[in-house]
């Protein structure tokens, strides 16, 4: 390590204490991966506060020193938002992960950024409420991370993003300063919306600390269903329908039949023969009204498909949902040996362009020669393609070339590169394809201002969301 770097590392350690910081190389190797393919960097240092003013004192030394700074969480990242690619720190959030406050009148739940998604709902349950985004990674995934990537998940067809999500943070900026963001109400209009400009900036711009986030009840009672397709195009039909029927499922997915073999053991549910796609919606009703809203998605769907399975037994649909979020991880029992990665893309188009879209990768899957499955929220138009990589250079430029297909058929189809997993270090060349199809690469720089602003050293999560030779 050079000087500036020895004397950041010994003041933090003097401030801190050896209890809060990581330095041996044991310690520090598993910080240089997340759970995407890219590996980091090893950090100089790992820094575990578990108050905001040790993020203070962390954020202040660094930015003296002009330290580079990676914020990590969970570390479930599908884009390397979490590791570093310059020589610099690591802040982990994982210990300030308290529920603060639970508010079910004013319908707002208070967080650190630690939390887990899981955790938090298992608390709100004990209340008949619930917080709305649902990443599938929700079990290891924290508030902290999914606020920082703009996490989508299984219920956005309903409820959206998180961005619809939050109330107010308190954000550490790199020189130290605490500020407040938002407020505990349902509205307000009091100025520029800090709060929302946090949310997606993938730790770019602050680090945040505490968040408030409106919560709901649960659905009183909710059935699925299921139905199987041989082509795309009918799942596309059926979803449109039921849109334009005025119905808003809680849950709408699709699957092809490469990810179905991956879970069907788990999923409990006879499959016919021809199936090439299935359709999953999960519908929610007053209790005396459910069997009416079931049988009124049945029938549209059998405009399309004579197959449809109806669940309403609550422990077979907990199942069917937890192997759905299962689907990635199952996916790489299906590799050809244990060095080849799934690497999982994550493109959205409006979910009328999704048949046509989804075509078009179909085509450049067979085009570019690689082997891939589909899968994603049809109710948003999210499509995740993921993509078996062998783990060599060849086998990472074939990769990139087909992510490079799939993120211009979105653009084409007026997508965008990323739905919910953030840029990152990957899809940062993706993002500038983006912008300047939209004649609009002008935006890119007015984004670099911003950060200039909260960042002038340019100490925070460099690399990340703009492309930046190493």
């Amino acid at each position: 390590m050079q000087k500036p770097e020895t004397d950041a590392i010994a003041e933090l350690i003097s401030k801190l204490g050896n209890n809060k910081i990581l330095t041996t190389k044991e310690e520090l190797i598993p910080f240089m991966k997340d759970a995407s393919y890219i590996t980091g960097k090893l950090p100089l240092a790992v820094c575990l506060p578990d108050n905001p003013g040790d993020i203070s004192t962390i954020l202040g030394v660094c930015n003296n020193y002009k330290i580079n700074v990676t914020v990590r969480s969970g570390g479930t990242s599908l884009t390397g938002s979490s590791v570093t690619d310059f020589n610099g720190i690591i802040i982990s959030t994982m210990n300030l992960n308290r529920i603060l406050e639970i508010n079910t009148s004013s319908r707002y739940a208070v967080c650190e950024p630690g939390v887990r998604i899981d955790i938090l709902n298992q608390e709100l349950r004990k209340y008949n409420f619930f917080y709305p985004p649902d990443p599938a990674s929700s079990r290891a995934s924290t508030i902290g991370g999914s606020l920082s990537t703009n996490a989508g998940g299984l219920r956005a067809v309903r409820y959206g993003a998180t961005k619809e999500w939050v109330l107010g943070m308190d954000v550490v900026v790199p020189d130290g300063h605490i500020i407040r963001t938002g407020e505990y109400t349902l509205k307000r209009s009091a100025g520029y919306d800090i709060t929302a400009l946090m949310i997606g900036s993938e730790g770019t711009l602050g680090v945040i600390t505490r968040a408030i986030l409106k919560i709901e009840p649960l659905p009183e009672a909710t059935a699925k269903l299921i139905a199987f397709y041989k082509d795309i195009e009918s799942v596309g039909k059926s979803m449109d329908s039921i849109k334009s029927k005025g119905i808003t499922p809680l849950i709408a997915e699709f699957m092809d039949l490469g990810t179905i073999n991956s879970i069907r053991k788990n999923m409990e549910i006879d499959i016919p023969e021809y199936t090439q796609f299935l359709l999953m919606i999960d519908v929610d009703s007053p209790e005396e009204g459910l069997a009416r809203k079931i049988e009124d998605v049945k029938k549209i769907l059998n405009e399309f498909t004579d197959d449809v399975t109806v669940i309403t037994d609550q422990n077979h649909m907990d199942k069917i949902y937890a192997a759905r979020k299962g689907a990635y991880s199952a996916l790489l029992d299906l590799r050809e040996n244990n060095n080849q990665l799934v690497v999982i893309g994550d493109v959205i188009v409006p979910s009328t362009e999704l048949a046509s879209t989804m075509k078009e990768i179909a085509e450049s899957i067979n085009n570019d020669g690689m082997r891939a499955t589909l899968f994603g929220h049809i109710g948003d138009g999210n499509i995740h393609a993921n993509i078996f990589m062998d783990n060599t250079d060849e086998g990472r430029k074939k990769m990139e070339k087909l992510q490079m297909d799939i993120a211009r058929a979105a653009i084409r189809h007026r997508g965008s590169v990323s739905a919910e997993h953030g840029i990152g270090t990957e899809k940062n060349r993706l993002l500038y394809e983006e912008y300047k199809d939209r004649d609009s690469l002008y935006t890119l720089e007015i984004m670099k201002s911003i950060k200039k602003v909260f960042d002038p050293n340019e100490i925070l999560n460099r690399g990340k969301i703009f492309y930046e030779p190493n």
